[in-house]
């Protein structure tokens, strides 16, 4: 599993011009799932997403409360070292990949994380205002 975590000023995601998530103050993460990760690997990431030091002195969106916006995205799989158009093979089957980002999604809020979400298997238009701006990538 892999997520690049930012820290947003604010942050959407709108489907067919409706506003499906959005967060201010908080986080973005882009999650991407791989053929071998499992509900132990969600609940991992869930953990090291909410307990990132990454907000302002060190704080966490544990420590805050701080929003989290969650959207799938495949393509952080995306493998591009030969020639110039991806391949997508690392990337888990949307039937995988679905459950393991809603149970990354359902971890976070067991965890009391106010959380918002993209749609899976939409076309969406991402927006963030980055602070900092402050991005990692994690890789389990």
């Amino acid at each position: 599993m892999r997520a690049v975590v930012q820290t947003v000023g604010r942050a959407s995601v709108t489907v067919d011009g409706e506003v499906v998530g959005a967060v201010t103050d908080g986080l973005l993460v882009l999650l991407g799932v791989t053929h071998t990760d499992t509900g132990e690997t969600a609940c991992t990431m869930a953990r090291k997403i909410h307990e990132l030091r990454i907000l302002d002195d060190e704080r966490t969106a544990a420590d805050t409360g701080a929003g989290i916006l969650v959207v799938s995205q495949f393509t952080l799989y995306g493998d591009a070292r030969k020639g110039r158009r991806p391949s997508w093979t690392a990337a888990a089957p949307a039937e995988v990949a679905e459950p393991l980002v809603e149970a990354v999604v359902a971890a976070l809020r067991e965890r009391g994380a106010p959380v918002q979400t993209g749609r899976f298997r939409t076309h969406m238009l991402v927006e963030s205002v980055n602070v900092g701006p402050r991005t990692l990538l994690l890789d389990l």
